[in-house]
């Protein structure tokens, strides 16, 4: 705040409110965003997706929050499972665009080096059910395997299903103004902080 240098929040806590006072003056100059990853609105799927994490109605309103102190906030759906939580996206935009929230991204399950194994187990106690067709997709978007770390790939997968995951995805946030193009943050009102070493001379 003090160097005007901007920056952009990603988080799925709450956390984040207790420094309204500072990023709301500086969103006000287009200095400061938010970020905030809502993976389900089911309590229950969260509590046992993401234990250690706000709760989905908690991380609502701090999109709430956040959006009322002035501060752009993007939701970001994410990880998109297929089978769990993939039937909620467009009601979790929906729900986020009632918050407040002002842009959308998304991100198809990754599930790079010792993940995968992680995620095998969680679903098979969870969700043995559908554990197979849920890996049977994640695959398809993957080409055959459980990962690509291809660029342009990761993030997004390839395939039928992932086309139709997207088509999805922008359908839904273009009806609720979620695909907006939105302004940079400025790094024109950089200033270099007081009492700073000789490494600052680096910006």
């Amino acid at each position: 705040s003090e160097a005007k240098h901007p920056l952009g929040i990603v988080t799925k806590s709450a956390l984040i409110e207790r420094d309204i006072d500072l990023l709301g003056p500086m969103a006000s100059d287009r200095l400061a965003e938010a970020f905030i990853s809502v993976t389900t609105l089911d309590a229950r799927l969260s509590l046992i997706l993401e234990p250690r994490a706000a709760s989905p109605l908690r991380r609502l309103r701090t999109i709430e929050t956040m959006s009322r102190a002035g501060i752009p906030v993007h939701v970001n759906v994410a990880p998109v499972i297929p089978f769990i939580n993939e039937p909620e996206i467009e009601k979790i935009l929906e729900a986020a665009a009632n918050a407040g929230a002002t842009k959308s991204h998304y991100t198809v399950l990754r599930l790079p080096w010792e993940v995968s194994p992680l995620f095998e187990q969680w679903l098979a106690a969870h969700f043995p059910d559908r554990a197979q067709r849920v890996l049977n997709r994640v695959r398809e978007m993957r080409e055959g395997k459980n990962y690509d770390a291809a660029f342009g790939k990761r993030m997004k997968g390839t395939g039928t299903w992932a086309e139709l995951v997207r088509q999805r995805f922008e359908k839904a946030s273009a009806k609720l103004g979620l695909d907006r193009a939105l302004p940079e943050l400025r790094t024109d009102l950089f200033v270099a902080p007081r009492n700073s070493g000789p490494q600052i001379a680096l910006f």
